[in-house]
């Protein structure tokens, strides 16, 4: 009978090795919360570069911006320029530093010096730049061709990592049923010259049912690219007529995290290569009813946040801020099936409600994302989070998590809270998930942030130290134990 015991208690061993190394981690960075090279998940960084232009504490210039709590950060956007077949910049004075602009550019990709970990993309498209341009593109050989080669040199002449597309949407918007096909011929002539000169090439996918089905043939285009940054948000807003949740983890529709996720993986998508995406804002609604619940009847249009003026928008550092102002004019209930955050104000005669994503939400939908392989996460964006540490902290982060003796880090301070609780609660959701699994399975596997992905986005350039540390310390466990026996 020594056979079984010797094979079992190995696995304890190593076991208690990774819970120990993580709650190590969480306890050494248990005031600023964990950083990315203390563990192998991706954690892709959005900028919206025009929140420069926002007035007062909201203004968000590129110097904010801290590297150690991404894995790769994306400069949002490029434009098409349709004559040349080429990229573009949006802002040149923002963006070059030609005629004394501010260099945003070289200021980005000049961080990676100091952050060797760092990846920096540069991401062409988003929703202003509309569909139909790109369906034009798409839909012609010696464009594309012209586009390809075209885009190399700009990403490499300005230094950046790799591109990121973000055409909003394929086939809709004034696409065409054409551009699924197109797409993925577009993606594949991109993908074999920039693998060839160790260029990243990702794509941000819208995540309803419908877009997934109607814009992506997901198994072709997950052959060609690095990661696919799922936008797991705006699921519901004001434009519905009717209070919802922007990004809900579960609902009885489709319009949902889980339901995403799992979809994209029915088609062939590799979970090695999906990184979810985190809204750091929530949706607003004005309505009639005198205290207003999800569900409930709105306007067409919802309030604007006061710096980022934008109907139906609100960056969290806004919402956070407003509630430290005005406590007593806001009610906060906290919906378990959406896993957000519901703030309701009422005049006595109609409402304004904000759902958005706090920590709890950010926490939890990490844990789902470990549980389900993921690559890792992505945001939607770091100039909406409280990236001036003006707000409390949230002390229910980890409240639906569970398991004895789980360490649970204490509440992030300070700046960036949303961002700082990604890599805590990966930490937090792998122990939890370890120690699940101690008996009678022994640890389950973790993949590796770049999956099989190839280039620059392999799992050595973003685990960093602390992995080959659990690896060394994992195995003298396992030593240690086999010998004692």
């Amino acid at each position: 009978m020594l056979l079984p015991t010797v094979n079992r208690l190995p696995r304890i061993g190593c076991c208690l090795t990774l819970v120990a190394l993580s709650v190590l981690l969480l306890h050494a960075r248990s005031g600023s919360g964990a950083v990315v090279t203390d563990h192998d998940r991706v954690v892709t960084c959005y900028i919206s570069t025009w929140a420069v232009y926002r007035t007062g504490s909201a203004s968000y210039p590129l110097d904010a911006f801290d590297p150690t709590l991404c894995t790769h950060a994306i400069y949002a956007f490029a434009g098409l320029d349709e004559e040349k077949n080429a990229i573009k910049s949006l802002d040149a004075w923002q963006d070059l530093k030609d005629n004394y602009g501010k260099g945003g550019y070289e200021k980005l990709t000049g961080m990676r010096a100091a952050n060797p970990h760092l990846k920096v993309l540069l991401a062409i498209g988003g929703w202003n730049e509309g569909s139909e341009k790109y369906s034009n593109l798409a839909a012609n050989p010696e464009r594309r061709q012209a586009f390809v080669k075209n885009a190399l040199d700009f990403v490499k002449q300005y230094g950046f990592d790799g591109l990121d597309l973000d055409w909003e949407y394929p086939t809709q918007r004034g696409g065409k049923p054409a551009d699924r096909e197109n797409f993925v011929a577009l993606v594949r002539e991109l993908s074999q010259l920039f693998r060839k000169h160790n260029l990243l090439l990702t794509s941000a996918f819208g995540a309803g049912k419908d877009t997934i089905d109607s814009a992506y043939d997901v198994k072709a285009l997950s052959k060609y690219l690095d990661f696919l940054h799922i936008m797991c948000y705006d699921y519901k807003g004001s434009w519905d007529g009717r209070i919802g949740p922007n990004a809900p983890l579960t609902s009885r529709d489709f319009l949902n995290v889980e339901y995403s996720i799992e979809h994209l993986l029915e088609l062939g998508a590799p979970a090695s290569k999906l990184v979810l995406g985190l809204p750091f804002y929530g949706r607003t609604f004005v309505s009639p009813m005198a205290k207003a619940r999800l569900g409930d009847t709105s306007d067409k249009v919802g309030f604007a946040g006061p710096s980022t003026k934008e109907n139906g928008f609100m960056g969290y550092n806004e919402v956070c801020e407003e509630l430290k102002r005005n406590p007593d004019d806001w009610t906060l209930e906290w919906d378990a099936a959406a896993s957000e955050m519901v703030a309701i104000k009422s005049n006595g005669t109609a409402s304004q409600v904000v759902v958005y994503d706090s920590t709890r939400s950010i926490a939890n939908k990490v844990r789902f994302a470990v549980r389900q392989k993921l690559a890792g996460l992505m945001v939607w964006s770091v100039d909406t989070d409280d990236f001036n540490g003006l707000c409390a902290p949230e002390a229910d982060t980890y409240k639906d998590f569970g398991g004895a003796g789980l360490t649970i880090p204490p509440p992030v301070s300070g700046k960036y809270p949303l961002l700082k609780t990604i890599s805590n609660a990966v930490l937090v959701a792998t122990d939890e998930q370890t120690q699940e699994n101690v008996i009678p399975n022994g640890p389950e596997e973790v993949p590796s942030a770049g999956g099989t992905s190839t280039g620059p986005s392999g799992a050595a350039s973003v685990a960093g130290a602390s992995w080959l540390l659990s690896v060394v310390l994992l195995v003298a466990t396992v030593t240690v134990t086999v010998r004692t026996l």
